[in-house]
């Protein structure tokens, strides 16, 4: 029967892998030949060519359509007319290249985590070998400061600890054993004999047997993973292209029946007719919808990076988090600080709380909620937590660290808090037993300046509580027992602190020693304590419509807790991985969304988590640091990395990427993305009835068989210099009241509702009439066309101006919105400026086939843009009434 490896004894081990002695290792016939079978230790990765990038930015409906006019009116030898065309569909394939061309690629990043050199044995030698060479049966010799190169069953140890935060979740490096398990469905987590690649040792020595390379490994199962997860468009982007494709349809559907329609009453030849069909495409179709919606994203995301903390590398995933109605998070690193800290102390009877966070030594020793005198057996348990340590505080501009221990880490902090950062205690150390997990304690002799010996101690109560009984016949070990089980149920590791004075001959430390008997000073109670910015921000997101989901290789008892204290939901269910894994995927769809808590997970089940959110219907938001939390990233609807403690492999995973490690940052995002959403939709609500009346100008004349109004170029112009040049105030827009007290929008939703579909259409109409009213009399009046074409055009972006107004807010246009986004008038004051050359400039008369305008011709052009602005602000006086009535 098979049986995994992490179940198997050392002698079974070997006998699995072929290894007849641990210090001979495989000859080098044998690990060439497996070199052959299964090939290097290395990741593989395939990045997409730049050339793939650039041809995919051509496929898009509108940019079909675009080209298709460009070849027409080339072979119909308006060639101003093609090389515009094709200046704009060059412009919108640049932009989207370059973004694209920016994105990372995660398996590059992941394939560095591998270290270069191995020490292994072979042929009787301890030699050093090429990571890639390293083959299944490989005997790896381990020391503190290597980074593990494949995934090794453990063997021998000597106080052998390794750092395995990035890959599970886990805070504190993770002792290992060299024992057999007994549980086939031992979480990742918990599997102490195995070593995982891209892991690092931290403390110790040990051998352990290859067991996987390569991609068999579990670093890369996930490259795998990330590689195998297709990204989903995001909500914006499948709205537009819904958008864009049934702007195509009904255009498309338009020019064939106006162009049968012609051909039946004979009234143009088959060339003027073509290039009034192409004309009437041209003007309908809006070329400035893709440039204008990346312009508006693009300085969404230079503004949230320079300004919000925030480095948003994909354009879209900006607005993304606008829509999103679930968040996904890692708890260590993201919802927690990384840092344990102190915040219990039992000395005797009395019971200390300890504030302040993480490892700067910023806070107060309280009793019963003042701050307290450090009396002498609190300043001996500070001593000894101190002591009893081999572990660094550091501070590297103004960042607050450690070098060693998590918890020994606390217990520096912690002494800091009452004594100045200069300051230690005033003993020499003399000799040091480092932690075991064989013992779960460590201890430290030192001397003081009256030249008394004292030796203190620190670890696992269960371990000291018996070294104290030894010295204390009445010791009240249900007491302390009961006061241990206290903290634990609160989510905290429990450590007990004491001391012994000895002989002034002891000079070194022995557990026998110890096992004498020791004095119980007190214990502490020690967490990984919540970020307090995001207890705020998480109340936020609630108002907003939004769950936050919190997945974590912690304990389950952990995490709970954590999430009580952030307030993730007023009552916490909790599931862990292995209960995850006997779900079939229509249970877990059901699971994930009455649970806020996912514990010992593994990188394949936060995968599930998100896929099952999205198979609900939810957007979901994933953050992370880790390795493990790769695959989710890059799954969700939008990835975000922690900046400062992410791996490379979770940044270049991700969408975004929060540089100050915050996760409230997130909440100012959503708030980014959901104001860049409006604006992007007004943006829409704006360029739209302005294309759709040129459509209809052309159409009009079709139907009423007249000569063509407008040439292809002057509509380009229109389309692409007037609409990207105002549209550029959208960019400025703020964001509208109460913003954040809406609920998510939802998913599958359209980007234009009722009303947006019916102004659109009265307004194109209200456009095109004018237009063609103050054409026909200008004619009437002796003007020549081009005079007449060249007001049309003044009139259609004096209508865009007017109609601006209206757009920009949802509230009436003097109200006190009117001046809340000064740039709207230095950008008009740039588009008049443009449409003087345009009109007066000789060259531009030429190419765009224009003339000089009179007062009055200018007159009736701001006119009609009054015209408009009138009847779309009653419509929307009466909308706010109706509103309000309600």
């Amino acid at each position: 029967m098979y049986k995994s490896d992490y179940l198997l004894t050392a002698s079974e081990i070997q006998k699995k892998y072929g290894l007849e002695d641990l210090g001979q290792g495989l000859s080098k016939q044998t690990a060439a030949q497996r070199l052959k079978e299964n090939g290097p230790n290395k990741l593989k990765s395939e990045r997409t060519p730049k050339w793939k990038l650039l041809i995919r930015q051509f496929n898009n409906m509108i940019i079909y359509i675009l080209l298709l006019s460009a070849l027409l009116t080339f072979f119909m030898g308006h060639y101003s007319d093609s090389v515009i065309i094709g200046i704009v569909v060059i412009i919108n394939a640049l932009i989207g290249y370059y973004q694209e061309s920016n994105a990372s690629d995660a398996l590059e990043r992941i394939k560095e985590l591998l270290s270069s050199e191995t020490t292994v044995y072979r042929d009787g030698l301890r030699i050093d070998i090429p990571t890639e060479e390293l083959v299944v049966g490989d005997v790896v010799f381990l020391e503190a400061g290597d980074n593990i190169p494949a995934d090794l069953r453990i063997v021998d140890t000597d106080n052998l600890r390794i750092q395995e935060s990035a890959l599970t979740g886990e805070a504190d490096s993770v002792e290992k054993t060299a024992e057999p398990l007994v549980d086939e469905k031992t979480p990742l987590a918990e599997r102490l004999n195995i070593a995982f690649a891209s892991t690092s040792v931290t403390n110790g020595s040990g051998l352990g047997i290859v067991i996987a390379t390569g991609e068999n490994t579990e670093i890369g199962k996930i490259s795998k993973e990330v590689n195998e997860v297709k990204e989903r468009k995001t909500p914006l982007m499948q709205e537009i292209d819904r958008l864009g494709k049934g702007i195509t349809y009904v255009i498309m559907g338009a020019a064939i029946f106006l162009f049968i329609f012609s051909l039946l009453v004979e009234t143009y030849s088959l060339s003027v007719l073509s290039l009034a069909v192409v004309t009437m495409i041209v003007g309908s179709i809006p070329e400035g919808l893709p440039a204008t919606t990346s312009v508006v994203l693009a300085m969404g995301v230079s503004d949230m990076a320079k300004n919000k903390h925030t480095i948003v590398k994909t354009l879209p995933a900006v607005e993304t988090l606008g829509s999103v109605d679930v968040i996904a998070t890692d708890k260590t690193g993201t919802l927690t600080k990384n840092e344990m800290t102190v915040t219990d102390i039992i000395i005797g009877d009395t019971t200390y709380q300890v504030s302040g966070n993480g490892y700067e030594p910023k806070g107060d020793i309280m009793e019963s909620g003042h701050r307290s005198e450090i009396t002498h057996l609190l300043k001996l348990f500070l001593e000894a937590g101190f002591e009893a340590n081999d572990t660094v505080l550091t501070c590297d501009d103004g960042i607050w660290g450690i070098n060693g221990e998590p918890t020994d880490g606390s217990f520096l902090t912690l002494y800091h808090k009452v004594f100045p950062i200069e300051q230690r205690p005033d003993y020499k150390e003399l000799d040091m037993l480092p932690f075991d997990s064989d013992y779960r304690y460590m201890a430290k002799l030192v001397e003081n300046k009256q030249k008394e010996r004292i030796l203190f101690i620190k670890g696992s109560p269960d371990k000291l509580f018996p070294m104290a009984q030894a010295v204390e016949n009445d010791f009240p070990l249900e007491k302390w027992n009961q006061r241990v089980k206290v903290l634990s149920e609160q989510g905290k590791r429990v450590v007990a602190v004491g001391y012994k004075k000895v002989s002034s001959t002891t000079d070194e430390v022995t557990h026998d020693l110890l096992k004498d008997g020791i004095q119980l000073i007190g214990l502490a109670g020690i967490i990984d304590p919540p970020r307090e910015e995001v207890i705020d921000s998480l109340a936020d997101m609630r108002k907003a419509g939004i769950d936050v989901k919190m997945i974590t290789g912690d304990h389950p008892l952990t995490a709970k807790t954590i999430g009580e204290r952030l307030g993730l939901a007023p009552v916490i269910n909790v599931i862990t991985g292995p209960e995850i894994d006997e779900l079939s995927f229509e249970q877990l769809k059901k699971v994930v969304l009455n649970h806020q808590v996912f514990a010992r997970t593994t990188p394949t089940n936060k995968l599930e988590i998100v896929e099952a959110l999205q198979a609900n219907g939810r957007v979901t938001a994933m953050t992370g640091d880790g390795v493990n939390d790769a695959p989710a990233l890059k799954r969700a609807d939008i990835g975000v990395a922690m900046g400062i403690k992410g791996t490379d492999v979770a940044k270049d995973s991700a969408d975004m990427i929060l540089t100050n490690d915050n996760f409230s940052t997130i909440s100012v995002a959503i708030r980014e993305g959901r104001r860049i959403y409006d604006n992007i939709k007004k943006s829409i609500l704006f360029l739209l009835p302005t294309s759709f009346a040129e459509g209809l100008i052309i159409a009009f004349t079709i139907m009423m068989q007249k000569e063509m109004p407008l040439q292809p170029t002057q509509l380009l112009w229109i389309n692409m210099v007037s609409a990207i040049t105002i549209q550029f105030s959208f960019i400025f827009e703020p964001a509208e009241e109460g913003i954040m007290s809406r609920k998510p929008r939802k998913t599958g939703g359209t980007l234009l509702n009722r009303h947006d579909i019916i102004q659109m259409a009265y307004v194109s109409i209200l456009i095109a009439l004018i237009s063609l009213l103050s054409y026909d009399w200008l004619i009437n009046e002796g003007a020549n066309q081009a005079t007449a074409s060249t007001m049309m055009v003044n009139i259609i972006v004096m209508c865009k101006i007017f109609y601006l107004f209206n757009i920009r807010t949802a509230k009436l246009i003097f109200s006190k919105d009117f001046f809340s986004n000064p740039m709207v008038f230095k950008i008009i004051g740039v588009m008049l400026f443009f449409q003087v050359i345009l009109t007066y400039v000789p060259f531009m008369q030429v190419v765009f086939q224009t003339e000089g305008l009179t007062v009055l011709e200018w007159g009736i052009t701001i006119l009609a843009g009054i015209c408009v602005l009138l009847v779309t602000e009653i419509d929307k006086m009466f909308r706010i009434q109706k509103k309000k009535s309600k």
